[in-house]
């Protein structure tokens, strides 16, 4: 035995004298962290027609999601008490944008609202008349805000409908989100926001996802650019604009399948590039008009149909990621 240690040894040395230079053993391979789940933030504006209440909250049961609605407080007044409002500028009774169709619509719809707020839904504010409010100042913002939470708060009284228990309460602290009509903003509504009580603005466009900041004690969050169709050319990641893409904002329904496909082809794209990547939060936009005969929500069905399922992937509300996020903020601050 001791023979062998002794071989052994001088072929070592043998091999030093070489210069032959042994190998370190081999490190266990670094262990990447865990990717955060994919964030997708769907919400609907206008929030007008019954059935497609309905029909978006079947598909959060089916799927797992939850949405946000951007209502239109005039979809709270009837013919009969649409004199309720008067928006900046503009005589009582207008709006771009109608009113509801009758006393029992308005009943009906507050009772979609409260469905789905107790299904975990986000209702957020869509101001209420549908207009233009670029040249608003902070003062004309700030009138337009304060009809939204009274029309809100008191519409079963407005409207003479039996308020059920519970909903003055919970209306007056249901509104903390806000997007203003076709996305037009201005400084003054900035300023206005924080002052009438909101925690979030979803009025942006930005160059593609992104993480929302905060910026003066409101979340901006921005509807992305997505490339679509056969040129991937880029597009506001909202129905309307691929309608306007896709048929000059007038409904043609023979193409309605192709128009499907490339809405879904698209929104697929924009969601597998980050859940690939960086997994940025992937925002989407809808309305309850159905638009070149419902291409838009039939490709918004299948896509949350096979995303929103996933394990790794939260298909949330504005409202319930702000928290999030506000909430991860405080634990850094605190070294919690």
């Amino acid at each position: 035995m001791l023979r062998s240690y002794r071989v052994l040894a001088f072929s070592l040395a043998s091999f030093a004298a070489a210069g032959v230079a042994f190998a370190d053993p081999p490190k266990a391979p670094a262990v990447a962290p865990p990717k955060p789940k994919q964030i997708v933030l769907i919400s609907f504006d206008a929030a007008r027609e019954i059935s497609q209440w309905q029909r978006s909250r079947a598909l959060a049961k089916r799927t797992g999601a939850h949405f946000t609605y951007f209502l239109s407080c005039v979809f709270l007044l009837s013919p009969d008490t649409r004199q309720q409002y008067s928006g900046p500028g503009k005589t009582a009774g207008k709006s771009n944008v109608g009113f509801a169709a009758s006393k029992q619509d308005v009943a009906d719809r507050l009772e979609q609202v409260r469905l789905a707020a107790a299904e975990g839904h986000d209702i957020g504010s869509h101001a209420c008349g549908h207009f233009d409010g670029k040249a608003w100042s902070k003062a004309d913002w700030l009138a337009e805000f304060a009809s939204v939470r009274r029309i809100f708060e008191n519409a079963y009284a407005i409207n003479g409908i039996p308020e059920p228990a519970g909903w003055h309460d919970f209306a007056h602290h249901a509104l903390v989100g806000f997007r203003a009509p076709y996305l037009s903003t201005n400084k003054a509504l900035y300023e206005a926001l924080p002052q009438a009580g909101f925690q979030y603005d979803a009025s942006g466009v930005s160059k593609g996802p992104a993480l929302p900041p905060t910026v003066k004690g409101t979340m901006r969050f921005a509807l992305p650019l997505v490339p679509e169709g056969p040129k991937a050319k880029s597009v506001v990641a909202m129905d309307y604009n691929l309608y306007v893409r896709h048929s000059g904002g007038t409904e043609k329904p023979a193409m309605a399948a192709e128009f499907t496909e490339r809405a879904y082809e698209a929104f697929r794209a924009a969601f597998d590039a980050q859940y690939s990547g960086k997994r940025l939060p992937l925002e989407l936009g809808f309305h309850f008009t159905l638009m070149n005969d419902g291409a838009y929500w039939t490709a918004l069905e299948r896509f949350a149909g096979e995303v929103c399922v996933k394990a790794d992937v939260e298909c949330i509300s504005f409202r319930d990621y702000a928290a999030r996020r506000r909430a991860d903020t405080t634990k850094e601050t605190v070294g919690g």
